[in-house]
This record gives C-alpha cells, sequence and structure tokens, in this order.
C-alpha cells in the first residue's frame, strides 16, 4: 500500500511540503496504525521497529506502533501518546530513545482520528547542554581546589590533574619539568607507566618537545593518523591522545602541563577543553611563580636576620667599648674632641637602632591587639630624645588595632624627626582625624616643603647632618605592614602633619 494512495491534489501538495521537512512527522488513527509518514518519520520508525516488523523497502503505513517497536510500551512515549488521546490536548515533552541513542523533541497533536506526531532530534544540543553543564562543574571544582588554603601545592596540582583526567575522559595527566634537555614528571596521575612521577626521558622523547615550541595548546586527538608513528615519543610512550600546554615562571620555561591517553580520541577537543586546560596551565604557572617569589622572601629574610645579628652584635659591641673608653677619656680629660666623639657615637647607635628597625620590618601585621592610641603616644613619647619639647594629646580614649611594638617605634620616630627639625621647643600634637579614619602627628617646627614631601619617606632621605635617613621610611614601612596609609602636609602651624589613614578602630 502506498503512503499517499487516495489523497487529493491539496493533500498531496501538503504531504509534499511535510514530506520535505527535516524534522520526523507520522499521524496514527485510533488504532494506534501509522497511516502517514514523511520520509525522516519512516527513517525513525524503521529504526525503532524490530528487524521483522517491516521490510525495509516497504512502508511503515499500517504497522501497529506499540506491536512493531520492541520495549515501547513502558516508555516516556508510550505514556504521553496515551495521555494526549485520553485528554484530546496536545503534548510537549523531551526523551531519550535509548536504542536509537538519540534525544528527541516531541509534539503530539491529538484529533478523534488518532494523533499527529513531529519529532526534533536534538540530540547534539542536548550534548552541547551536557558539556557545558560538566565545563561549568569542572570550573567550579578548580576554584575550589584552587582556593583551598589547607592544601599544598602538590595536593592541589594532584587535585586539578585528577579533575582534568576526568573532565577530558583520559586516564594521564601530568605535570613536568624540563631541565637539561630532560624531561622530568614532578606530579601526576597516570595509568601510563612512564608517566609516574620521579620518571624521565629524554625531551627528544617526549610529547612535550613539540609543546614547549609552540605558543599555544598541542593537541593529539589520533596520532598514528596524524604522522607520529615515526616520531620517538610515540615509540617511547604511545601515546594516540594529547593535550598540553607551557608552564613558565616569570616568563621563563619550567615544563608543560598534559592529559594524554593510549587510544585516539575519535573527535577533536572543544574550544571550552582547550580554554580549561589553558586555565590550569595559567594557574600552576601563577603558583610556581608565587612559590618561587615565597621562596626569595623566605632567602631575603634570612638574609636580614643575619644582617640584623651581624649590626646587633659586631657592631653594638665595639660602639660599647668605644663608649666605654670615651667615659674614662672624659674622666682624665676635658678635651674638646670628646663631644663632637659623643655625638658622632651617638648618631651611630641611632643609624644601628634604625637598620634593626628595617631589618624587623618587612613582616605584616596578621594578628593586631586593641591598643591605646593616647595612652601609647604619650608613653612613646616619654621613651624619645624630646629635649625639651612638649606633646599635647588630643585624643579621647579611643582604641585601635595594631601591634603595640610597631605602633610604638612609629611614634617614636615621628616624635624625633619633629624634634631633629623643629627644635628643643617645638611642640607635637597627635590627634584624630576629621573622618575617623586615623590620627595625625603634626608639629610647629619648620615644615617640610611641598616639593619634597614625596621623597622624604624614601630610604636615605634626611635634611640634616645628625639625620640617618631611615625614620621616616621605617615611619612608612610600619604603616605598610599594619594596611595604613601615611602622608604629609603642612600643619596649622606651618609645621609637618603626618596623617596616618585607615586605622581600624578596636
Amino acid at each position: 500500500m502506498s503512503d499517499r494512495a487516495g489523497e487529493s491534489s491539496a493533500d498531496q501538495d501538503l504531504q509534499t511540503v511535510i514530506d520535505r521537512m527535516a524534522d520526523g512527522f507520522f499521524a496514527l488513527d485510533a488504532d494506534w496504525r501509522v497511516t502517514y509518514a514523511n520520509e525522516e518519520g519512516r527513517r525513525i520508525l524503521r529504526a525503532a521497529m524490530r528487524d521483522d516488523a517491516v521490510d525495509p523497502s516497504e512502508t511503515v503505513v499500517g504497522c501497529h506502533l506499540w506491536d512493531s517497536i520492541p520495549n515501547s510500551t513502558g516508555t516516556e512515549f508510550y505514556e504521553r501518546y496515551h495521555h494526549a488521546m485520553d485528554i484530546q490536548e496536545s503534548v510537549s515533552f523531551d526523551s531519550y530513545y535509548e536504542p536509537l541513542g538519540v534525544w528527541f523533541d516531541v509534539r503530539v497533536f491529538p484529533s478523534d482520528e488518532g494523533l499527529s506526531v513531529y519529532l526534533r532530534d536534538i540530540t547534539e544540543r542536548r550534548d552541547l547542554e551536557r558539556r557545558q553543564r560538566e565545563s561549568l562543574r569542572a570550573i567550579q571544582r578548580l576554584y575550589a581546589v584552587s582556593s583551598d588554603q589547607d592544601r599544598t601545592f602538590e595536593e592541589k596540582v594532584e587535585a586539578i590533574l585528577t579533575l582534568g583526567c576526568e573532565y577530558l575522559d583520559v586516564p594521564n595527566g601530568f605535570l613536568t619539568r624540563i631541565e637539561d634537555g630532560t624531561q622530568h614528571v614532578e606530579i601526576s596521575h597516570a595509568e601510563h607507566p612512564l608517566l609516574q612521577a620521579g620518571e624521565t626521558c629524554p625531551l627528544d622523547e617526549a610529547y612535550c618537545k613539540r609543546t614547549i615550541e609552540r605558543d599555544r595548546l598541542l593537541t593529539v586527538v589520533d596520532a598514528s593518523e596524524n604522522g607520529w608513528n615515526d616520531d620517538p615519543a610515540y615509540e617511547t610512550f604511545g601515546l594516540e591522545t594529547y593535550i598540553g600546554g607551557q608552564v613558565e615562571i616569570d616568563g621563563e620555561q619550567y615544563g608543560t602541563l598534559c592529559f594524554a591517553a593510549t587510544t585516539p580520541r575519535g573527535e577533536p577537543f572543544t574550544d571550552t577543553q582547550r580554554t580549561f586546560v589553558e586555565l590550569l596551565t595559567r594557574w600552576v604557572s601563577y603558583e610556581l611563580e608565587r612559590q618561587h617569589a615565597a621562596e626569595q622572601l623566605e632567602r631575603e629574610r634570612d638574609r636580614l636576620d643575619e644582617f640584623a645579628s651581624v649590626v646587633s652584635h659586631d657592631l653594638r659591641n665595639p660602639l660599647t667599648a668605644a663608649r666605654g673608653r670615651l667615659d674614662l677619656l672624659a674622666e682624665e680629660s676635658d678635651s674638646d674632641h670628646i663631644a663632637p666623639i659623643e655625638r658622632s657615637l651617638s648618631r651611630m647607635e641611632t643609624l644601628i637602632d634604625d637598620l634593626l628597625a628595617l631589618a624587623r620590618e618587612g613582616s605584616d601585621v596578621e594578628d593586631p591587639d586593641p591598643v591605646d592610641l593616647a595612652a601609647l603616644a604619650t608613653d612613646a613619647w616619654k621613651t624619645s630624645d624630646s629635649r625639651g619639647g612638649t606633646l599635647r594629646v588630643a585624643l579621647d580614649d579611643s582604641e585601635v588595632l595594631a601591634d603595640e611594638a610597631r605602633l610604638r617605634q612609629l611614634f617614636e620616630n615621628l616624635f624625633r624627626n619633629a624634634v631633629e627639625h623643629g627644635g628643643e621647643d617645638v611642640t607635637v600634637t597627635v590627634g584624630p582625624l576629621a573622618d575617623g579614619a586615623g590620627f595625625y602627628v603634626a608639629d610647629d617646627g619648620e615644615g617640610i616643603p611641598e616639593a619634597e614631601r614625596d621623597q622624604v619617606f624614601e630610604t636615605g632621605y634626611t635634611t640634616t647632618t645628625d639625620g640617618t635617613g631611615f625614620g621616616l621610611n621605617i615611619v612608612a614601612e610600619i604603616a605598610d605592614a599594619h594596611g595604613w596609609a601615611v602622608r604629609v602636609t603642612a600643619s596649622e602651624a606651618d609645621g609637618a602633619r603626618f596623617e596616618i589613614t585607615g586605622v581600624e578602630a578596636a
């Protein structure tokens, strides 16, 4: 029986249009027999029906839908079609038909005579949505791993290699270091025996040789089909699938981050997958740079500690001996040379104190305590060389979060600076800033010219013969360690005014 037998000319034209549709269409009568199917509909129905239910060369018209398609009575299609027939209302749904491995967008329109069914293959769209969900989950997991402060760098890399293998559906992920023409596998999540942590091979026998020669990722989805058969790397490792990128530290080559399998992939890596691997290589590069910087900082701190030790012992000891000898000399003689020597020794002692302070001010204040600002300023004035100057504290009872010892040193250095430049009759005022976000230390001395205010915090800057050039630099270092900012301007008395901002109240 023909699919189009006995139809009118108008019906024939409509069927011609429907038959040319890319989507599948078929009609059923009230007894669930196929009365019409367009070309795509016939293809879908034939694929779903049993081999003996319909001859591929014959029409599907007249076949009973549920008798012809195996195990169809328990499917969503069966339930939805019957529901539409029962309520005589259209039904739309998406469903996966496992025997065909296809997702369908289904629209069912009932009538008294039966059903009209439209089927659209949305498998590609569903696959895209699935890949997008997988990509989102992978990014979320990557963020969770990278921001986990309790994991070491090695533990984080192991976790992202595991994540990358799952996301890319490959069994091998590894980080390499390349040095002196040799590839070293540093960290891995791998099944391949030659890709375990600690394994090495000549760079000429590694896939990474081609990776580091490129500015972008190297991707291989079927090595034997892409001309790798004669490559030493293929002979050594036998990898059919590979994706990898360069890892750098401060712009210098470190190695590679790679994912691989000994079986062909069958399809190219998607743009999203490539972007994901690039993101991993950049993250590893950043972490290695940060680790490298931390190691350098640690070495610098060790050198500073050593320097402080030398200054503290090897310089203070002879200075103490010189002071002792000078005291004995002063008892035996009233030479005019004694006072200049005394001033020089005092300057040396101040210089040593400032150098030691600079050596100790490298670390941030991590656990500040409540500190009474007014009380500390008053106490710091007592331990400063005030030379007859006057302190005025214009602070109410206020507490700030700070490292008390370092804040005391900030006050002492600002007080010493005021006395050195303002003279013995200088008046120094400590008060709150108008917005309450800090405090100021002002004096009525000679002030600092506006053109020089940007320089006063630089190491070695001084305008007096007795100055060390470190005092205000130490002030800036202490403020920075607390996360504060410091600037200099003119006081109401045309002296110097130092404003410390960003101070948190306790």
